[in-house]
């Protein structure tokens, strides 16, 4: 199996070598780049065509957010794994709202980053617990706020969203569903239908924001 190739997104060069680091000693990855900001991040990323990316969110000349912006404007499927200090709500609903495939705090651990980078080549979506029970408490307000979206998903299509948002693949919702992964994607692409979106990513912001789905803390 060939390595996974990866770029690092940091403004601080500490933060780039401790990273480097880490994968050195992971014989499945390389690192085949580093950027110190978002403008740069989105060059290398023509160039180099990496499998996943660990970008900070604050960086001079261009953040992660306009980085990630900029990539969906292209339509880039660049898997995006957000890597940073800030537990902020809103920040984390905007990154998966823009295509991020994972939200790592900068103090996680290897075997948490290792998981979520390669939840985020799978195309699948990886949250730490401790954010998403923050960002999952979105609730009350919001549900009765937003009664047309939490109308119109069924309990079906929650129990997907909600195990989407955890980071299971449609092999382990099937399985845990006791269906096949065909209709696990049936499933999915009613969900994209009725909240207008194109990718689980999406599909997880727009149901966070309204209240669609929560983890219990």
């Amino acid at each position: 199996m060939s390595k996974r190739r990866i770029l690092v997104v940091d403004d601080h060069l500490i933060v780039r070598e401790g990273l480097k680091l880490i994968f050195e000693t992971e014989e499945d990855y390389e690192v085949i780049g580093e950027a110190e900001n978002g403008e740069k991040a989105l060059l290398l990323i023509e160039e180099l065509k990496p499998d996943v990316v660990l970008m900070d969110l604050n960086m001079p000349k261009r953040s992660g957010l306009e980085a990630l912006r900029a990539l969906k404007e292209k339509n880039n499927p660049i898997p995006i794994i957000i890597l940073t200090t800030f537990n902020d709500n809103k920040l984390i609903t905007e990154g998966l709202s823009l295509g991020a495939k994972g939200y790592l705090l900068k103090d996680s651990t290897r075997e948490e980053l290792i998981r979520t980078v390669e939840s985020g080549i799978r195309g699948e979506i990886l949250l730490q617990p401790e954010i998403s029970k923050s960002i999952f408490g979105i609730k009350k307000e919001t549900d009765q706020k937003n009664n047309t979206f939490n109308n119109s998903i069924t309990e079906r299509e929650r129990f997907v969203l909600q195990a989407v948002a955890k980071g299971c693949t449609s092999k382990e919702i099937a399985f845990d569903m006791g269906i096949s992964e065909r209709t696990v994607k049936a499933h999915l692409t009613n969900i994209y239908s009725k909240l207008n979106v194109e990718s689980r990513s999406e599909a997880v912001a727009v149901a966070i924001e309204n209240g669609i789905i929560h983890i219990d803390k």
